[in-house]
């Protein structure tokens, strides 16, 4: 049994080896953060998604490394934007999508679906099924973590669904680790949006008790 799930990593650099369970270790850690709605999400994940952008470009996956690429970018800025307040409230609280919100999820999924196929064609990297599923996955993750850097509870619906497309799909690929960290991804993620949502409920009902 043991050699049927790790046996790939026999021929892996020792390093590798051990920046994956590092990274799938801050990456954990990151999303529970997410699902308490605190601020550490972004520095713990800031060091997960710089090793994994690594990692991911040493096994040519470029559509998984651009992916961390952006969540490093927008880790930054959901960092600074979860920060900002007006007296000791905070500027922008978990909220739901609204109508301009939507139409520009749609725009950031288009607009990646483009250009990781762009980029895939460039490097003639269309030699397996992995590629195809790499696009959507990136376009997936780019819209949730853009939407987790709003605070939006629908940014969970977009993570849910990728991580469940990644359960199998690093499984296939050989990368065992990783394919359990996104197990774990999803069970925390739906968590995470029935909390965020009873968040959402709660500061709701308070307003209107106070109107």
């Amino acid at each position: 049994m043991f050699d049927y799930f790790f046996a790939q990593y026999k021929g892996y650099p020792i390093h590798e080896v051990y920046l994956e369970l590092i990274a799938i270790f801050f990456g954990l850690w990151s999303v529970w953060f997410a699902k308490k709605d605190n601020i550490w999400v972004f520095p713990t994940g800031l060091i997960s998604t710089f090793i994994y952008a690594y990692l991911l470009w040493q096994w040519s996956l470029l559509g998984d490394s651009m992916i961390n690429v952006y969540y490093f970018i927008m880790s930054i800025y959901g960092w600074y934007h979860w920060t900002r307040k007006k007296g000791d409230v905070d500027e922008f609280p978990i909220s739901i999508m609204s109508s301009k919100e939507k139409f520009m999820a749609i725009v950031i999924f288009a607009l990646t679906i483009v250009f990781v196929i762009l980029v895939y064609l460039y490097f003639d990297k269309f030699t397996s099924w992995y590629s195809y599923v790499d696009t959507l996955l990136t376009a997936l993750f780019f819209v949730g973590m853009w939407l987790m850097a709003k605070r939006k509870i629908e940014n969970w619906i977009f993570w849910i669904v990728g991580d469940l497309i990644s359960i199998p799909l690093y499984f296939a690929k050989g990368y065992t680790f990783t394919s359990f960290q996104y197990l774990v991804f999803t069970i925390i993620a739906v968590y995470g949006y029935l909390e965020w949502k009873k968040i959402f409920n709660s500061s709701q009902n308070l307003e209107l008790r106070q109107l």
